[in-house]
């Protein structure tokens, strides 16, 4: 309860927990669980694991993805030019359960089983549907159309500045446009492994001949990489936002569109009713997604837009969504973000894609993308920081796992919408292109 009544006071703060510094509160605590108890907690974890006790499913991934997803999230937003310049807990939280299942450190059974509660048991999605429903809802209405009908702006922007700056360090590595281009821009801009690569590879092996695994194994270290990337300029983003509060609206992609303030207290019915909600709306959109070729994703965040600008809902509907939301991502970021890490990130890929003409050149795409982002946005009336993160940097990542990450690194989870557009509509206008520009090529 605390915690979401800091967050109503406060929409601009980290939606992941971040204990104070420890220099101006004497009472340390981790996951709002003073020190001394959270580390017997973290011990009890760490031995259930290593003596085959965990609890198998749900039980026993939340556990472990809870407690030592906070402890990564809490060193990293404690250790010096990691919490300031390079996404401090999201990117430890990350990279840390990363390295756990690349050095073998975490036993493989727990890998097992942590990856299939974040993909076949759906957490990814069940966090990701809160949020969109939750945010989308609780935005003001007449703002909503106001942005939507501009929105692609930047999201274009990004796309051509992504492939120029790629193109131009391509050539001057010694890259070939088209492999700068065709096989690395496009696939890191394509909206993740399961909308952008996996059906890029598709198109890529019809018509050059060689099989789609082959051009997977090409494409994935590039969105590896790009993904890193913008976690990190994301945090980048944040901090220049500190120091130039004239190009952000901290969390607002334009003067004026910010979340409805609600006076409402905490109440666990209308908690229950947001849950409800977040179900029915991702269910729905994959109930139309089964009849029209768009990302359930997309479809969900039409609805819910559809459903807010039109004002279909009780405003109890509205307020339990939006408490749902604020408590999953209260509660949950941390531990999604070490299961995006053992699930999602392939802690070898990136090490064998570090070339420095490689790395150059995704940095260039992912750059460029933010660039192309910010400027556009700024033209069409947006906050140049926040059009960057959304439009340009959540089209650079690995998806929906990669705006997690981004956002939550950039402390502006409440963009989770505008993200998801960009990565699934977004990606589909990437997968037309690869399949124009492969004839030319």
């Amino acid at each position: 309860m605390e915690a979401l009544k800091r967050t109503e006071k406060n929409e601009n703060q980290p939606l992941h927990t971040v204990p104070e510094d420890p220099k101006k509160n004497k009472n340390v605590s981790v996951f709002n669980i003073p020190l001394p108890v959270f580390a017997v907690v973290l011990a009890l974890t760490i031995a259930a694991v290593f003596t085959e006790a965990l609890p198998a499913g749900m039980i026993g991934s939340l556990l472990v993805m809870m407690v030592i997803g906070e402890a990564l999230g809490w060193i990293g937003d404690r250790t010096p030019i990691v919490k300031g310049y390079l996404g401090g807990g999201a990117i430890v939280a990350i990279f840390g359960s990363a390295y756990l299942v690349y050095s073998g450190i975490l036993p493989e059974t727990i890998v097992t089983q942590v990856d299939g509660f974040m993909t076949t048991g759906g957490f990814l999605d069940f966090y990701i549907a809160a949020l969109i429903t939750g945010s989308i809802l609780g935005m003001n209405s007449q703002m909503l159309v106001k942005i939507g009908v501009r929105y692609f702006a930047p999201i274009f922007g990004a796309i051509i500045g992504a492939a120029l700056l790629a193109a131009l360090i391509g050539q001057l590595v010694g890259f070939t446009i088209q492999d700068a281009v065709l096989v690395i821009t496009l696939p890191i801009m394509g909206g993740g492994m399961g909308a952008g690569a996996v059906p890029m590879a598709q198109v890529y092996s019809e018509f050059l001949g060689q099989p789609a695994s082959y051009y997977i194994s090409i494409l994935v270290p590039a969105l590896a990489l790009g993904n890193v990337f913008a976690i990190v300029l994301a945090s980048m983003l944040h901090k220049l936002g500190q120091r130039v509060p004239s190009l952000t609206g901290n969390g607002k992609l334009m003067d004026g569109f910010e979340e409805t303030k609600t006076t409402s207290t905490f109440d666990l019915k209308k908690l229950g009713v947001g849950v409800l909600a977040a179900l029915m709306f991702f269910t729905a959109g994959h109930l139309l997604g089964a009849v029209l070729p768009v990302h359930p994703y997309a479809i969900m965040i039409l609805l819910v837009a559809a459903v807010k600008i039109l004002n279909l809902l009780p405003s109890s509907i509205v307020e339990g969504a939006s408490q749902w939301y604020q408590f999953v991502a209260q509660t949950f970021t941390l531990a999604l973000l070490f299961g995006i890490g053992v699930a999602y990130t392939d802690l070898e890929a990136v090490l064998n894609a570090l070339t420095l003409q490689y790395v150059l050149i995704v940095f260039g795409v992912v750059g460029g993308a933010m660039l192309g982002a910010g400027i556009i946005g700024r033209l069409v009336g947006f906050y140049p920081i926040e059009s960057s993160i959304t439009a340009g940097l959540c089209m650079a990542n690995m998806g929906g796992t990669g705006d997690v990450a981004v956002l939550s690194a950039a402390k502006r989870m409440q963009l989770m919408p505008f993200a998801q557009i960009a990565s699934r509509l977004g990606g589909a206008v990437i997968l037309l292109m690869a399949g124009l520009l492969i004839t030319l090529f």
